[in-house]
């Protein structure tokens, strides 16, 4: 599966009222693994950032001047994303603008180019209900390092966001890529013939049983009761 960790900064909060898109940040993700893929763009928006919204992301008109135009990057942006799965923080925010400025192009919106979206607010609600659930409360609470994070910056918040995800999803222990030792004998891992070997079965007892299926529980309460093993004890 393809996946796209997407965000970001605008000069407000309201697309409607004329805010626009400054900073687009994308990571890639492809069958839970990072690919080293990324999509970065500075957007020149033709109007002042609010007061507000400058404070958070810090990007001034003076440095946005000599960027791009996002009609100049439009095509770029839905070539990195087609066809993948959006995974947003508070999708309907960063979607509505993206919506917009496609929009004023005359081009379809951001649905109809890629093949779904996950919104991790929505996740982190479910999860962790009557809980802070910003991107900066999940990274202290799912313990992910966001220690440079001064300012909001689009790349950096997607890079974040895939640890809170990977993390939220509990499938992959760090978003390091497999090491590749190529055709190099030399870096190639040794093999070991087990074949010959019989090997114990060392059974677990019961104060590990009961460890284990504590585990089970939580981690089915974690996912709102959708677990696998859950379903089919209650066929039984």
């Amino acid at each position: 599966m393809r996946q796209i960790f997407l965000d970001t900064e605008t000069t407000g909060l309201s697309p409607e009222q004329g805010d626009r898109v400054i900073e687009i940040g994308c990571i890639e993700l492809l069958n839970r693994k990072l690919t080293g893929r990324q999509l970065h763009l500075y957007v020149n928006p033709e109007r002042d950032s609010h007061e507000d919204a400058l404070r958070i992301h810090g990007i001034t008109t003076a440095f946005l001047r000599d960027k791009p135009k996002f009609a100049e990057v439009a095509s770029e942006l839905l070539e990195f994303v087609a066809g993948a799965e959006l995974i947003i923080h508070n999708a309907p925010f960063d979607l509505g603008f993206l919506n917009h400025e496609l929009a004023r192009l005359d081009l379809a919106p951001m649905p109809t180019h890629i093949s779904g979206v996950v919104d991790t607010l929505v996740m982190a609600k479910e999860m962790f209900p009557g809980k802070r659930n910003s991107l900066d409360a999940l990274c202290a609470r799912l313990e992910v390092d966001n220690s440079g994070r001064q300012l909001h910056g689009a790349l950096l918040d997607a890079q974040l966001l895939a640890e809170v995800y990977i993390h939220m999803t509990r499938g992959q222990d760090g978003l390091l890529m497999d090491s590749e030792a190529g055709d190099d004998p030399a870096q190639a891992r040794s093999r070991v013939d087990l074949r010959s070997l019989t090997l114990p079965v060392i059974r677990a007892n019961a104060l590990e049983l009961q460890a284990h299926a504590k585990v089970l529980t939580e981690i089915d309460k974690a996912s709102g009761g959708k677990t696998v093993w859950a379903s089919a004890q209650s066929t039984v």
